[in-house]
């Protein structure tokens, strides 16, 4: 591995019954994002059944997705966001390889 960069990858399933809020609310989401969160790489949203999505997001380094957490909901369009999500079914984090 040595020499490969390898990048962290953020896995949160939830469940959100409000999908035109929660697409809506996405864009200003991504941009708030890049302008507040270091390391941030991109994201990709995934619609599964029963209105349960997949949120992949890739950071720089475990750091910066840590630093990330720690702020949580501090940018309206995060906040927004975060708001039309109804409930958290599960968070990983692992490295992309």
């Amino acid at each position: 591995m040595r020499g490969m960069t390898m990048s962290t990858i953020e896995l949160t399933r939830f469940k959100a019954g409000r999908e035109a809020e929660l697409l809506a609310a996405r864009p200003e989401m991504l941009a708030d994002f890049a302008a507040d969160r270091t390391g941030f790489v991109r994201a990709q949203l995934v619609k599964l059944p029963d209105d349960e999505w997949l949120d992949i997001v890739e950071w720089e380094t475990p750091e910066d997705f840590a630093a990330s957490r720690e702020k949580g909901g501090n940018l309206p369009g995060i906040a927004r966001f975060f708001a039309a999500i109804d409930a958290l079914v599960s968070a990983e984090e692992g490295v992309s390889v």
